[in-house]
């Protein structure tokens, strides 16, 4: 019985070396691709031509692109895509739940207080649609007073609006969405009279609702893009301004930039 009992027990602890070192041979790469070095990007699909959702249902555009480009060129295997509303990726990010913002994120004051941005790659200003069927086509941020106008939450339209009306005293009632989608539907039907949003941006949503949906007027803010890291990570903020960097003074970078843009727009520089 004695003999029996220390086969088993042999066994078993056969049986768990076995289970340990298959475990650790798939966390190293040895099954299903585990063990890549993955960066987890969050982004806000509701902004092309940077983000957006493909017919397919896959998360493409502009940004998406890059930041898998310079995932590569940083060391990484692949990337990983969480999507949430715009609003809550700074959260996610300092949560620990994304590694990385890639979503047309204007580099700010009050967002440097949070996160680390990287080296700016987008410069953009603020447009106004309107209905391309209605008489109403403001030319400046005052001639929205009395109108009520559509932005992002936690956007820089939606920042830039709120400080206008309080320091202006301006009767513009802002209404916020959880994405731009949204408010254009809204303004293509008639609840709204205007939504502000980031230029090229505009153009898209111009472009996509032909017809239906003008540029009024162009608001110079000269905001950039950048990726933002979680506050003090210095060595991927390093690791991807690099990247980003030698993209940018790349043909690559060329390439992209005319398959999203065009030549309407000349990139950052």
């Amino acid at each position: 019985m004695a003999g029996t009992s220390r086969t088993l027990v042999i066994a078993a602890i056969v049986a768990i070396a076995v289970i340990v070192g298959g475990v650790a041979y798939w966390y190293a790469g040895g099954g299903g691709g585990e063990g890549k070095k993955i960066l987890v990007v969050g982004t806000s699909p509701d902004f092309p031509p940077f983000e957006y959702i493909a017919k397919n249902g896959s998360v493409v555009g502009f940004d998406i692109e890059l930041i898998r480009l310079v995932a590569k060129k940083a060391g990484y295997d692949d990337i990983e895509i969480r999507t949430m509303d715009f609003d809550a990726l700074i959260p996610a990010l300092e949560q620990g739940q994304i590694d990385v913002i890639a979503a047309g994120m204007t580099i700010t004051e009050e967002r440097k207080q949070r996160v680390d941005f990287t080296i700016p790659y987008w410069q953009v200003d603020q447009a106004i649609l309107v209905r391309a069927d209605s008489e109403f086509r403001p030319k400046s941020v005052e001639e929205l007073s009395g109108k009520t106008v559509g932005v992002q939450t936690g956007t820089t339209a939606a920042d830039y609006l709120n400080k206008i009306v309080e320091e202006k005293g301006l009767n513009i009632n802002i209404k916020e969405y959880s994405s731009y989608v949204l408010a254009v539907n809204d303004l293509i039907a008639g609840r709204i009279d205007a939504v502000m949003v980031d230029t090229p941006v505009a153009k898209m949503f111009e472009k996509q609702y032909k017809d239906k949906l003008v540029i009024s007027a162009v608001i110079e803010t000269g905001e950039k893009y950048g990726f933002a890291v979680r506050k003090g990570n210095t060595e991927l903020l390093d690791k991807l301004n690099k990247a980003l960097e030698d993209i940018m003074n790349s043909p690559t970078w060329d390439e992209l930039v005319q398959k999203y843009f065009g030549s309407e727009q000349l990139p950052y520089t």
